[in-house]
């Protein structure tokens, strides 16, 4: 029996389980005659971390793996890459090939650089660039470029140019799957897992367009139907990928990290943190949007600083880990529970309650490995962005200060498994957590 995993980064059930369902050939009969299940992500719901937690059962804090960038230990500044080195738990397709499976690897993060496995691998959208060498093994780069010329990793989707988006969202799609049908046809292998980041650039660039509950959704805009779009192009792919392959006992899993909903703004964190004397600066900026540079803060009378992102990390500044600390170690935990309780306190922008959820790395994993933050921020239940930067008139902000960005990540994702020789068990299942997803596949491949 053949596996298939169909990763579709950022998809949430709203769109693959309810609105979509009736429009997808493919797609909707995998759903409907499959077992369902609501994914729950993993703390944070972001796509690195994620999917490692998927491939290898492990924690962010087991993984060491925060979020695509991590801060360097004893600097203010220096930040270095989530890859696939610092990923030292073992993947499923490692697992698989001590049983002797081949597996082909597409755009899973982070496998950049690519290490060696019983099969063949293509990395994901952390590679720099398709100069890199991005395959195993490495003859396979030659052999992929002879087919569609240089290899799409990415598109810049924070941007206005919504034409030029959407035209190389479809692009790197077909060209992904292009790909895949070619490897699928003509290498051996038993177990396929490739992820597809397209679904989570359309989300980001086009979700106001189409979501009636985004603050900001206008009907009868210009771009409504091109996420319905994307997904019916998408679905026709896959369609045409399954029926290239000949064996008919086939699993097919379809999964993703995490979800997604509207994003209502941004939050300027550290401009916050200002404001209740966590952090000091030697002068205020000149402009809005003004990155948080070493330089431009008083240490000598700083107690935390925060990094913007999907959701906020905190750092405290604590005497002989930072070069210029002023929190004795043994104030931490005094500091941390100042902060939570005036980030409990935090209203919206006109009063209303936000579900705000602070937490240590050692309240969330059972072993803390790498580099975490001293806390870590949701905002109103990942509604609001968090935004590093400073200089603003207000803190809250209604859009997100690092370019265009519709969406936000949610905590749940999908998970369905299906197998037309009926060993499954159909219907909705309930909530799979992220970190069960690795041994349920398994179960069904080594049973």
């Amino acid at each position: 029996m053949k596996t298939i995993v169909i990763g579709l980064d950022c998809a949430p059930p709203r769109i693959l389980y309810d609105e979509l369902i009736n429009e997808l050939n493919y797609l909707g009969q995998l759903v409907s005659e499959g077992e369902r299940y609501i994914l729950h992500s993993s703390h944070p719901p972001i796509t690195i971390p994620a999917w490692a937690v998927m491939a290898t059962g492990k924690t962010p804090g087991e993984l060491g793996l925060y979020g695509f960038r991590h801060r360097k230990p004893g600097t203010y500044d220096q930040i270095y890459i989530a890859n696939s080195k610092l990923l030292r738990e073992e993947p499923i397709w490692t697992s698989l090939g001590k049983h002797g499976y081949k597996s082909i690897i597409v755009g899973v993060p982070p496998t950049y650089p690519p290490k060696p496995l019983r099969g063949y691998l293509i990395s994901d959208f952390i590679t720099p660039d398709p100069s890199k060498q991005y395959t195993w093994p490495p003859q396979l780069k030659k052999e992929i470029e002879s087919l569609v010329g240089p290899y799409i990793f990415d598109i810049v989707y924070r941007s206005e140019e919504k034409d030029r988006i959407a035209k190389e969202l479809w692009k790197m799609t077909e060209q992904h799957f292009k790909v895949l049908k070619y490897l699928v046809v003509n290498k051996k292998w038993d177990f396929l897992w490739f992820v597809e980041i397209g679904v989570d650039r359309l989300h980001h660039a086009f979700w106001k367009y189409w979501d009636p509950r985004h603050p900001k959704y206008i009907p009868g805009n210009e771009y409504e139907d091109v996420i319905p779009r994307y997904y019916k192009f998408l679905d026709e792919k896959i369609g045409e990928l399954l029926n290239s392959i000949k064996e008919k006992d086939l699993l097919v899993i379809i999964v993703s990290d995490h979800g997604a909903k509207a994003m209502k703004g941004a939050f300027a964190i550290n401009q916050w943190l200002e404001e209740k004397g966590f952090l000091k600066l030697k002068k205020k900026p000149e402009k809005p949007g003004t990155d948080l540079l070493p330089s431009l803060i008083d240490w000598e009378h700083t107690i935390a600083w925060a990094w913007g992102g999907y959701y906020s990390r905190i750092f405290i500044n604590i005497k002989g880990r930072e070069p210029k600390g002023t929190v004795p170690k043994e104030k931490v935990d005094d500091v941390i529970t100042e902060l939570k309780e005036e980030l409990s306190k935090l209203k919206g922008p006109n009063g209303e309650t936000w579900d705000n959820r602070v937490y240590t790395p050692k309240e969330l994993y059972p072993i803390v490995r790498g580099d975490p933050p001293d806390m870590i921020v949701y905002l109103d239940d990942l509604s609001w962005r968090a935004a590093g930067t400073i200089g603003w008139e207000s803190s809250y902000l209604e859009e997100n200060d690092k370019g265009p960005d519709d969406a936000v990540h949610d905590w749940y994702g999908v998970f369905t498994i299906y197998d037309g020789e009926e060993r499954i068990d159909k219907g909705y299942k309930g909530m799979i957590d992220i970190i069960n997803v690795r041994d349920k596949i398994l179960s069904y491949i080594l049973h």
